[in-house]
């Protein structure tokens, strides 16, 4: 067959041409719009030291306390906790200030030293012998505190028998302690009595009225007249 004729009889595909117009897409700025904290998947290292280092720590603490699903909300949480913590601690701060100022033991804010008569009730024991001990029974008596001025009055009989020689002073000792060192069999008879009513009064919590109170006081008073 002649090769003019092949040729005529190969049946050739047309291309099909899209003459269509095409639709122009836009997006919104992706790197803005995937910037915030919850897209950050990757932790950056760093060697900022310790503090960096423990806040890192604590951050993995809550994020498996919490289950919290990414690094990012793990700081933030941590973050939140810390600034709580400040928080905390300045108000303590400014309350053990305060209270300082307050009980006039603040030497170290004023740079002044405190008046020793005036002692806070927690410390009068360990202090006896700089206490005012008469200023400090009219002040509890004079408030109808009568529970704190018999032992305002115990105290201050302990001071007087340990001046004068009769007992050694310790904080750590008890009444017995102190009554077996007492020679005089009179004073021992006197110290048991006071003792017992310290004891009655002040460790029994017991709520006295003004007679019952100046019956238990004209007995300390007797007692400290005999001591001097």
């Amino acid at each position: 067959m002649p090769p003019t004729k092949i040729l005529n009889t190969i049946v050739q595909d047309s291309v099909y041409e899209d003459k269509e117009p095409i639709e122009k897409r836009s997006y919104e700025d992706l790197k803005d719009k995937y910037s915030g904290n919850d897209f950050i998947y990757e932790r950056a290292s760093n060697n900022d030291g310790w503090w960096t280092r423990f806040k890192q720590w604590l951050s993995d603490f809550f994020k498996n306390l919490f289950d919290i699903n990414t690094d990012a909300k793990a700081a933030d949480v941590t973050d939140i906790i810390l600034k709580i913590f400040y928080v905390v601690i300045f108000v303590l701060v400014v309350f053990f200030i305060v209270k300082a100022i307050i009980n006039k033991e603040g030497k170290w804010v004023f740079g002044k030293s405190s008046d020793k008569s005036i002692i806070p009730i927690t410390d009068v024991e360990s202090n006896i012998y700089e206490a005012d001990f008469k200023a400090l029974i009219a002040s509890a008596e004079s408030e109808n505190n009568y529970r704190l001025a018999i032992r305002y009055y115990y105290l201050y009989l302990l001071k007087n028998l340990s001046q004068s020689g009769i007992i050694e002073y310790d904080v750590e000792k008890t009444n017995s302690d102190y009554y077996y060192e007492i020679a005089s069999e009179q004073l021992k008879k006197e110290f048991s009595y006071t003792s017992y009513l310290y004891n009655y009064i002040w460790y029994g919590e017991f709520d006295i009225d003004q007679v019952q109170f100046k019956k238990a006081k004209t007995a300390f008073n007797q007692f400290l007249d005999s001591v001097n």
